[in-house]
């Protein structure tokens, strides 16, 4: 296999752009936690980054990466082509590690490994349409014919009729899982912490006993406030509670993880199995979130899969788009996958369901893979998503 594959004969970088519509969408973070006046609407991704791996057999594997997309594509033109080009296909393994070893004085995590993960993810592409199978077969085959998701949105809002009305939408279009956003956090006191509460209560009340809600904090917290919460937020049996303490804080996730019982999950700013081997070390989590598009791409995404299996943890991994659901489909520690509702492009996670045709829709709270060799997407931007030069 190794010699009809090919070699890999050229690299090339996109970059996309679409307006957000999200000056009203808020959230915990962790800038919002430190001053409330530096970052009242979160974090964007107006951008978008793609890569083309095209092989000596003509075949073009596509990645991408939507965390600083504007800064992905000059690590990827003068730090991995070079170490790419002419290297066999089907080496991925072996090419990972070069990409990896290579870049490790600067890119061990952070825009490095972002780097290097769109890559992987393009190179998983390539191979599948070269071989004629989709990704899910190459990782582990597909084990089942939809992919359960959760919806994933209902940002906080100070108006609770219309948080209502859109969690109902949700439960109209056949979702019976869902996760919410938090606003508030420590500097807004006892005050924030009722705010928050309202928030869950809200949708809990929309969705019912029988859905599954999960919340997000999305590293806005710090461990005494996510303490306060947690027991202020037991009664509404939620099955994970995300993000609450910057990803930094091992020691504060492992005391919480411990005393809990609302299960902790975090990963979705971790890198590399070695990260991810850290979590488990201190019990710091009981489910595992790694993007597959910051993590170190299919490559590291599935050696981490493994890991938590030998563990007993779960994995979800953070955000749709179509990678993360072949991964879900072909590994046995997932069960769920998240999914951002294509309403409009607001924070950016929505933005693949305007830039690639072949990314899946739910239907009834599932997705389907289209069955194509490869990942089965293709690029093709409509509007409002255009190229930039």
């Amino acid at each position: 296999m190794r010699n009809e594959t090919g070699t890999i004969r050229d690299v090339r970088c996109r970059l996309f752009e679409a307006p957000t519509e999200g000056g009203g969408v808020r959230y915990s973070n962790p800038l919002r936690s430190w001053d409330q006046g530096r970052d009242e609407r979160g974090f964007a991704f107006p951008r978008w980054f793609v890569v083309e791996v095209e092989t000596s057999n003509g075949v073009i594997g596509v990645g991408n990466a939507g965390l600083a997309a504007d800064l992905i594509a000059p690590i990827v033109e003068t730090r991995l082509a070079p170490l790419l080009r002419g290297r066999a296909l089907a080496d991925i393994q072996e090419t990972w590690q070069l990409l990896y070893r290579g870049t490790m004085a600067f890119g061990r995590k952070g825009l490095g490994m972002v780097a290097i993960s769109a890559v992987d993810i393009a190179l998983w592409d390539a191979l599948g349409k070269t071989l004629g199978v989709p990704v899910h077969d190459l990782i582990g085959g597909r084990r089942a014919e939809t992919i359960p998701v959760y919806a994933s949105r209902l940002y906080g809002s100070d108006n609770l009729d219309d948080l209502a009305a859109e969690a109902r939408r949700y439960v109209d279009e056949g979702f019976t899982a869902f996760k919410q956003r938090f606003l508030w956090g420590p500097r807004d006191g006892r005050k924030g912490m009722r705010a928050n509460i309202d928030l869950i209560r809200t949708v809990r009340e929309v969705v019912g006993d029988d859905s599954d809600l999960m919340a997000d904090a999305y590293m806005g917290w710090d461990l005494d406030y996510a303490r306060a919460m947690v027991r202020r937020l037991e009664p509404f049996d939620l099955r994970w509670l995300e993000e609450p303490l910057i990803p930094d804080d091992l020691e504060g996730y492992a005391a919480l993880t411990r005393w809990s019982p609302i299960p902790i999950a975090h990963g979705e700013h971790e890198f590399t199995l070695q990260g991810f081997a850290d979590i488990v070390r201190h019990g710091a989590a009981r489910i595992l979130q790694f993007d597959t598009n910051r993590v170190g791409g299919i490559t590291q995404a599935v050696k981490i899969c493994a890991l938590a299996e030998a563990y007993g943890l779960s994995v979800v991994p953070h955000a749709g788009q179509v990678h993360n659901y072949h991964v879900v489909t072909s590994q046995s520690a997932c069960s769920l996958a998240e999914y951002f509702p294509p309403r409009a492009i607001e924070v950016g996670n929505e933005l693949p369901h305007w830039l690639f045709d072949g990314e899946p829709l739910a239907v009834d709270g599932a997705v389907r893979l289209n069955g194509e060799p490869g990942l089965g997407v293709t690029v093709s931007p409509r509007d409002p998503v255009r190229e930039l030069s």
